[in-house]
């Protein structure tokens, strides 16, 4: 087995700057890859594994059945992943496509070290290549070896581009474009439906999801000495029909006075610190979205009550 990492992760200063930045917002908001310390890591595992939240397992079944497929349709290449998280949809891939290497983005070093080695270990034929970092604003990938003169396959899965606002969205389609170097991206999507089901999706009854999002504040209390306290924020996930989207975040139980990087932020009873969206796109919403960032579907897959899809896109020119 060949691994290999290499660590990009913003240094801790420009941490203090996108808090800082998110906190003088209003509403406020963090970035979503926030929550992705190793602990946050962990408790969002346990989120795909509850009954409420279906996207994991549909998405996975897609890329189980459809693998033969999908790899005809996007070619040989070393396949990107955008976010591994515990690395479970790309293993189909490796399957059929058996790419030379897999690189894997995250901006959880844990996560990588973690799903690369098990990778590994079921691959041992794959270089694995970690990168820990942003991908949202990487523009190319580092020099190395099992890279030179490889054609890039992307793969963004479990509806990550919905963590995004459109206008956002748009831009990071138009990174990938450019780091895939003319390659096809893989993108899953999950699509509107019953309100009440995506709510629940969102906070499920064992209230794992709300402990990833307090585990936020535990994160900025530990790495930006904050003096949070998650017990005085509730946590709420609402869909907001007007955007198409779940919105999530902590919402303040009193007026409280918080420190945070050497700060003093004042937050009202009722105010909500969002910690993440997550926009759902029909399949023409799809379309639209990735025409306006250069890019074409030529394939789609769904599931059978059509909520969730796989979209083969390709360089518009």
């Amino acid at each position: 087995m060949s691994l290999d990492l290499i660590d990009l992760h913003p240094a801790q200063a420009d941490l203090q700057s996108l808090v800082q930045k998110g906190l003088h917002q209003r509403p406020r908001q963090l970035p979503a890859w926030l929550l992705y310390d190793p602990e946050g890591s962990k408790l969002f595992a346990q989120i795909c594994e509850q009954p409420e939240y279906s996207l994991t397992r549909t998405e996975l079944g897609l890329l189980q059945h459809h693998a033969e497929q999908i790899a005809s349709a996007v070619g040989s290449g070393v396949i990107v992943e955008f976010g591994i998280g515990n690395a479970r949809k790309v293993d189909p891939l490796l399957v059929a496509i058996r790419p030379s290497t897999f690189v894997a983005l995250d901006i959880s070093r844990c996560a990588l070290e973690q799903s690369l080695t098990h990778l590994g270990q079921q691959h041992p034929t794959i270089n694995m290549l970690g990168i820990c970092c942003d991908h949202s604003n990487l523009r190319d990938l580092p020099e190395h070896a099992w890279l030179n003169g490889q054609r890039r396959i992307g793969f963004f899965p479990g509806s990550s581009l919905g963590n995004f606002l459109p206008d956002d969205a748009v831009q990071v389609l138009r990174c990938f474009r450019l780091l895939l170097n003319g390659g096809p991206l893989l993108l899953g999507l999950d699509q509107p439906r019953d309100p009440a089901q995506l709510e629940a999706a969102y906070c499920d009854a064992a209230g794992v999801s709300a402990a990833f999002a307090r585990n936020l504040l535990h994160r900025l209390n530990r790495d930006l000495h904050g003096d949070f306290q998650p017990e005085q924020f509730d946590y709420r996930a609402v869909w907001q029909p007007q955007q198409q989207r779940i919105e999530m975040a902590l919402v303040s139980r009193l007026d409280q006075i918080v420190q945070l990087a050497g700060h003093h932020w004042i937050f009202l009873a009722g105010e909500p610190l969002i910690t993440e969206h997550s926009v759902k796109y029909s399949p023409q919403a799809a379309a639209d979205l990735a025409a306006q960032a250069g890019w074409q579907i030529k394939h789609r897959w769904h599931d059978q009550e059509d909520t969730l899809s796989l979209h083969c896109l390709e360089p518009a020119d």
